[in-house]
């Protein structure tokens, strides 16, 4: 398909399926709120539950959707059911491949692994009726250059591009920390040249405050940004007890500034899901969970 009739035939499909809100509206009164449906991790759904009892536990606690792992060993004539019979949606799936085999390799074999992976990680998506596959782009490291890893990751996405518009599933790459694409200006920047509308952004709240503000790469990423990912994290609790333990809070106890965060949602007219990507666990705790979400965007 030729890439101006794609585009055109995506925005006519967009603008069927999106309620929009003019620019203008934004901000009348400072009123308006991004629209957002709430969404969490399969994998933070803990105990001895069959696919259908989770589905209806999560839609009986409020959540619009559930994300899975792609490729996964669930069984997916269990996973459609439960979704049919719940109502819960599957807004998108996450590629579980690619930490262990990155796209940012040197070597073609592993770089060819994580490929495959997501080709099946967009057929699954498609069958779920989701919209996106979220993709950590590629990994940096002592072994792998940071030049060499965004001409690999940018090759390799291209190459997958046929197969996002064969399903009609975008690529959301998300932020998270693999010391590669670390500031705003240059994950806008790798967006925009490979220059294509399902290709864009999976934006991760928390991963962010460990080196910067989210307000501020929201506002830069813009229409880039295809779904969040909500986790806090503490700066001062990174600084007296380890870097990692600076995700050891609850949403609404970080250091996210909620209420600038939204403001910045509201700039670039964001509706769309948000999934939290914190501890799970049961029923209790995953009413915290969708409680403080409701909190923060309600």
């Amino acid at each position: 398909m030729q890439r101006r009739t794609f585009i055109k035939n995506s925005s006519l499909i967009a603008a069927g399926a999106t309620i929009g809100f003019p620019a203008t509206a934004l901000h009348q009164g400072n009123s308006f709120k991004p629209k957002i449906k709430k969404s969490l991790k399969i994998e933070m759904v803990k105990g001895e539950m069959s696919i259908m009892d989770k589905f209806k536990m999560l839609k009986e606690l409020g959540y619009d959707g559930v994300e899975f792992s792609s490729p996964h060993n669930y069984d997916h004539k269990e996973i459609l059911a439960a979704r049919d019979r719940t109502g819960l949606l599957i807004p998108g799936v996450v590629n579980s491949e690619h930490w262990k085999s990155p796209l940012s390799s040197p070597d073609p074999a592993v770089r060819d692994k994580c490929f495959n992976t997501v080709i099946q990680s967009l057929n699954d998506c498609k069958m779920y009726g989701g919209t996106t596959v979220l993709l950590v782009a590629g990994v940096v490291n002592d072994k792998i250059s940071y030049a060499d890893a965004y001409k690999h990751t940018q090759e390799q996405i291209r190459k997958l591009i046929p197969h996002a518009e064969k399903t009609g599933i975008k690529i959301a790459i998300e932020n998270v920390w693999n010391n590669f694409l670390i500031s705003p200006l240059e994950a806008a920047r790798y967006v925009d040249e490979i220059n294509h509308p399902l290709v864009g952004w999976y934006f991760d709240i928390g991963n962010i405050l460990r080196y910067g503000w989210p307000e501020q790469w929201i506002e830069i990423l813009n229409k880039r940004i295809m779904k969040l990912d909500v986790k806090e994290y503490s700066r001062k609790k990174m600084n007296e007890e380890g870097l990692w333990k600076g995700f050891d809070v609850e949403l609404m106890e970080g250091d996210n500034n909620w209420p600038v965060i939204i403001d910045a949602l509201q700039k670039i007219g964001y509706n769309g899901w948000a999934s939290a990507e914190v501890p799970g666990g049961g029923k209790d705790r995953l009413k915290v969970v969708i409680d403080r979400m409701n909190k923060i965007f309600d």
